[in-house]
């Protein structure tokens, strides 16, 4: 659950600009406001908008069940759907579709060939203008220089990437100097619990395979 209470963390900053707004507020704007309110950015409603997962996984889906509490539609593109999961707000469609119908698009796959540079100028062509896209899966999968011209250019209003190409981010990213966008420092699985249950389930996989009934196996 870190990671999609992470993805919401950045999902919400782009639709409200809560820190800044903050910021502004102890700057003295607010004060000098002739209004009783004020706001520096458009502010983004959720409910009704479309949020496109890339990996329905069993990270991918929990963003997907925060997303349909906040009344968005769900669509989902994953390389063995399971059926069983949709719902009238969520459906498994063609990577095209989600591109195209998406308002958020969000990264849950793993790195793999057919993965590698999956966001792209080619596949931010397909997109809505105005999109926002969230990494917090692998940096390779953005091709960081394409994302940054469709930031600057405005195709894309918006990303936040808690994951880059290198790690840590190298001073030439084209993403640090790219327009609306957030980068953290591979954060998202991060908080103590989290770290805690790492430690946990690594210790009872020891436990397991000591005892001759190894768990979670990966056989190559």
């Amino acid at each position: 659950m870190a990671v999609a209470q992470y993805v919401f963390a950045l999902l919400l900053e782009m639709c409200h600009h809560v820190s800044e707004h903050n910021n502004r507020v102890k700057n003295g704007e607010w004060t000098e406001s002739s209004d009783f309110c004020f706001w520096s950015y458009p502010l983004i409603e959720l409910a009704n908008k479309k949020m496109g997962i890339i990996g329905l996984g069993r990270i991918g889906y929990a963003p997907a069940n925060i997303a349909k509490a906040f009344g968005m539609n769900v669509l989902a593109y994953d390389s063995y759907p399971n059926k069983e999961l949709e719902d009238k707000h969520l459906k498994y469609v063609p990577l095209d579709e989600l591109l195209a119908e998406s308002d958020v698009i969000s990264l849950h796959c793993p790195l793999f060939d057919s993965t590698k540079g999956i966001i792209n100028k080619k596949s931010i062509a397909k997109m809505k203008d105005g999109v926002f896209i969230i990494n917090t899966a692998r940096g390779p999968l953005i091709i960081e220089e394409d994302l940054a011209d469709a930031l600057n250019t405005g195709k894309v209003a918006g990303a936040a990437v808690d994951v880059v190409s290198a790690e840590p981010i190298k001073p030439d990213n084209p993403l640090l100097g790219a327009k609306n966008c957030i980068i953290t420092p591979h954060i998202a699985w991060a908080p103590k619990e989290s770290r805690e249950r790492l430690m946990n389930i690594a210790v009872d996989n020891l436990k397991a395979f000591l005892n001759g009934k190894p768990v979670n196996v990966v056989n190559y």
